[in-house]
């Protein structure tokens, strides 16, 4: 009899074991989803970083969503334009005409240029920081704490004497640093050349302020609005206005009418700059430290 049972519920176990075998057969063959093979092979051809500067939360997602039609193929900024174009040809389109997007830190004031600073002891960080009251004299200008230095992950950007600066060499233009700003002075900007002219100041204080807590904040004289259209004002704060940016354009006259000299060129030098400054004595990089007329420390944000 004890024999008989262990039969039947070893023959119980098996034809359980069939139906559940042909239950999961059958559900595998009903909501199969077939996979697109393009996203394995754009992923392939992406970078890897999983650094979120696309707008997702790593290179799987932004390859299934340029697959689906939701996102352009050239949104990996780690990747540049070699990747951007490995994708097109994947995806058999046509890439459109784009320009690089990289940071740049709307101020100029380091630490010699702030005319008022306290002591602070709090948690050295810029986002702590920024909801002192009275750490600086400016509300709108760097803190200097490195909050942008610790999330980038490609040791783009440095503290040099409290100002954040850009070393565009490394730059992958990932975003990392605009959104670690807690005072929104980084912004990613269309780089239609290697260089380009930014108006380093963020402040919306009125040029009395302005002067009172920095030595090279914008006043809002509207001097380079007059003479380039390149220029537009924002209250009391001059801008650039990059819809318009034409790297042919020559804003020489407007960049030596300003008696703040806030507006500075970023990005790599070209082959004349740096033969001009070929016999200067610069210290540490060239890159980040390169001088012009126009710029007492070329290549800060």
């Amino acid at each position: 009899m004890a024999y008989l049972t262990v039969i039947l519920a070893g023959a119980t176990m098996l034809v359980l074991a069939v139906f559940m075998a042909y239950v999961l057969g059958w559900a595998n063959r009903a909501f199969h989803v077939q996979a697109d093979p393009r996203v394995e092979q754009v992923n392939d051809a992406l970078p890897g970083v999983n650094c979120g500067g696309c707008g997702y939360v790593g290179c799987k997602e932004y390859a299934e969503a340029v697959v689906a039609g939701d996102a352009p193929p050239d949104q990996c900024t780690v990747g540049g334009a070699s990747c951007a174009a490995a994708v097109a040809k994947i995806l058999g389109v046509d890439l459109a005409p784009s320009w690089p997007v990289r940071p740049v830190v709307h101020c100029a004031a380091d630490y010699d240029a702030r005319l008022k600073r306290a002591a602070y002891a709090g948690e050295p960080t810029c986002g702590a920081a920024n909801l002192v009251a009275g750490v600086q004299g400016c509300t709108y200008g760097c803190l200097g704490f490195g909050d942008c230095v610790a999330v980038c992950r490609f040791d783009a950007i440095h503290m040099v004497n409290g100002l954040a600066v850009v070393d565009y060499a490394k730059c992958t233009g990932c975003g990392a640093c605009e959104r670690a700003c807690p005072r929104h002075i980084i912004s990613m900007i269309p780089f239609k050349a290697d260089r380009v002219l930014v108006v380093a100041c963020s402040s919306q204080d009125p040029p009395k302020v302005v002067r009172e807590n920095c030595t090279v904040g914008c006043i809002g004289c509207g001097a380079c609005a007059r003479l380039s259209d390149l220029f537009k004002m924002d209250g009391s704060l001059a801008r650039v206005d990059y819809d318009r940016y034409d790297a042919s354009a020559d804003p020489a006259p407007a960049v030596a009418k300003c008696p703040r000299e806030v507006m500075v060129f970023v990005g790599k030098p070209s082959e004349k700059d740096l033969t001009a400054a070929a016999d200067a004595e610069l210290p540490g990089r060239v890159e980040a430290d390169f001088k012009t007329t126009a710029d007492r420390a070329d290549f800060r944000g």
